[in-house]
């Protein structure tokens, strides 16, 4: 491994010219991505707002900003060809047009369809910009390429900015309109093009690599797939589940797409994810962890919201201050994630068992203090460790992909589908799951509660019926909570049980190859892609 990665003289970039310092060439693609990720198309925080002034549902902004996700993961499987075929001014320069024509359609649009397509596109576009940068200080960050330590500094900007762009995009509608977050991205991202256009040389690698032999088929159906799947999640409830016929012909046309892939896997030589990357065993694991563990977290979705607003009575800026407290487990989730799993190596199994005890301590802290009178300060404990958990997971599992041992033909696929169980499934699968329990949860709770009213009380008999019902209402939400809260907490400490008696004892030794390495590997992939081609051209003549 040491002849590998020889020694290397100081850092430089040589996309930025040498009148920059080279010490402060890093931090200009630091910048670049911060602008990059804030740049989501939509701002989920902003929903309430956007209902209020526009024709859209709170499904609707749902479903397209989880199609952010969902262009964010599907990105994965061609990045590396997409890095290699164009130089980062061009990567960079592409991905701020369309991320300004999206903010543009988002601010403006009340066409559903017009909205998710935009935010799919924005998070394809969103992701290669991400990646040219974070690809090109790579080396500044962990010079022996030790993905432990480079996921520690992705997770902690891209969490970190989801949190502080929801802080942003609520006060800046609280002191003017919603609207006005789009401009003021539009903005950066115009300043980043200029920046760009002056600091940034079209250096392109010592390679040209055409983007042949790509299943651009297999990508539309995946996207197909992934989108059924989000649209079952997102707008089960409000169509009734399986008895509306919209909820039916999306499970008929994810089942289709997914099966179709899967059969085109069977014969294509290069499929857009094949069955090596569906049937790796870190890959698997890592689907199974993000389903149990992400919808242990999914009450952030679904009941925060309602416990802070309809219980507490927070409006929306003392909600989205809430967020600063998750932003601070994000950063110390990261910090202890780097000196412990990324330094000193600790074991897999000892990070997954802190993500989930600190899922524990988050949902303990709900079901034994959630109560009417509440300070806000006292939500800093839960909200802090599920930012710390979040964190934890998402570094450990995508570090274990790294160490799968797949080919790097196949281990961006891997990512892809990382992407759409970690991301996509963790954000809408849980919360559809919870959100279905809490409603039939609550019409029980206040049936039984509603039926001791119907007794004669003194003190009932002189309240209206409105606000008796409402009382009823806002009791039956608090029992029910503390109800999904110990049955939720139960499947954690179970989990956790579970992880230390079955995890191996396997630690992060995962190095990335050098880009050179990278290329030679795509380059020999084109070339069997074309000696293909032209000898089944040769056979058909």
């Amino acid at each position: 491994m040491a002849d590998w990665h020889a020694p290397q003289g100081p850092f430089d970039i040589p996309d930025i010219p040498n009148f920059i310092p080279r010490r402060l060439k890093p931090w200009i693609f630091i910048f670049f991505v911060l602008i990059i990720q804030f740049s989501g198309g939509l701002y989920l925080a902003s929903a309430s707002e956007m209902v209020g002034t526009s024709a859209l549902m709170q499904e609707d902004i749902l479903m397209a900003g989880y199609a952010s996700l969902i262009g964010l993961a599907v990105n994965f499987a061609v990045m590396f060809r997409i890095k290699f075929r164009f130089s980062n001014r061009t990567q960079l320069l592409a991905s701020c047009m369309v991320l300004i024509a999206a903010n543009f359609i988002c601010a403006h649009t009340d066409s559903v369809p017009l909205l998710v397509v935009t935010c799919f596109i924005a998070g394809w576009f969103r992701m290669q910009a991400t990646l040219a940068c974070n690809s090109t200080i790579q080396l500044w960050l962990t010079p022996v390429r030790d993905m432990s330590v480079f996921f520690c500094y992705v997770y902690l900007v891209v969490d970190s900015v989801i949190q502080l762009s929801g802080i942003a995009a609520i006060y800046t509608s609280f002191f003017s309109q919603w609207e006005y977050m789009h401009w003021i991205m539009i903005g950066l991202l115009t300043l980043m093009m200029v920046l760009v256009l002056i600091l940034v040389r079209p250096v392109r690698g010592p390679m040209f690599i055409p983007l042949l032999g790509i299943d651009w088929i297999g990508s539309l159906l995946w996207t197909g797939f992934m989108m059924a799947f989000t649209f079952i999640c997102v707008y089960g409830n409000y169509f009734d589940w399986w008895e509306a016929t919209e909820i039916r012909q999306a499970a008929v046309i994810g089942l289709l797409c997914l099966a179709v892939n899967l059969w085109r896997a069977s014969f294509l030589r290069h499929p857009y994810i094949s069955f090596q990357a569906l049937k790796n065993r870190n890959v698997i694991r890592a689907t199974l962890v993000y389903l149990v563990f992400f919808t242990l977290l999914a009450t952030e979705h679904v009941f925060e919201h309602s416990y802070a607003a309809a219980i507490l009575g927070y409006d929306e800026t003392n909600l989205i201050d809430l967020n600063w407290y998750v932003f601070a487990g994000i950063i110390c989730g990261c910090g202890f994630t780097y000196f412990t799993f990324a330094l000193r190596k600790w074991t897999y199994r000892t990070m997954t068992a802190w993500g989930f005890a600190l899922a524990i301590i988050y949902l303990a802290y709900f079901y034994f203090f959630i109560d009417y009178g509440v300070e806000k300060e006292m939500l800093f404990i839960p909200l802090f460790a599920r930012g710390a958990a979040s964190v934890i997971i998402s570094i450990v599992f995508l570090t274990s992909i790294v160490q799968s041992g797949l080919p790097f033909q196949v281990f961006p696929q891997a990512l892809t589908v990382n992407g759409f169980t970690g991301a996509v499934m963790g954000a809408t699968f849980g919360p559809a799951l919870i959100g279905e329990l809490l409603r039939h949860t609550v019409a029980e709770n206040a049936s039984l509660l509603g039926a001791a009213f119907t007794d004669f009380n003194p003190v009932s008999a002189h309240i209206p019926l409105g606000e008796l019902f409402g009382m009823v209402q806002l009791q039956a939400l608090v029992v029910s909570m503390k109800e999904i809260y110990g049955l939720l907490l139960m499947i954690a400490i179970a989990s956790l049980l579970i992880i230390l008696l079955s995890f191996s004892s396997a630690r992060p030794w995962a190095i990335f190859p050098k880009w050179r390495t990278i290329r030679h590997s795509i380059r020999r992939l084109v070339r069997r892609e074309v000696h293909d081609r032209e000898r089944h051209v040769g056979s058909m003549e």
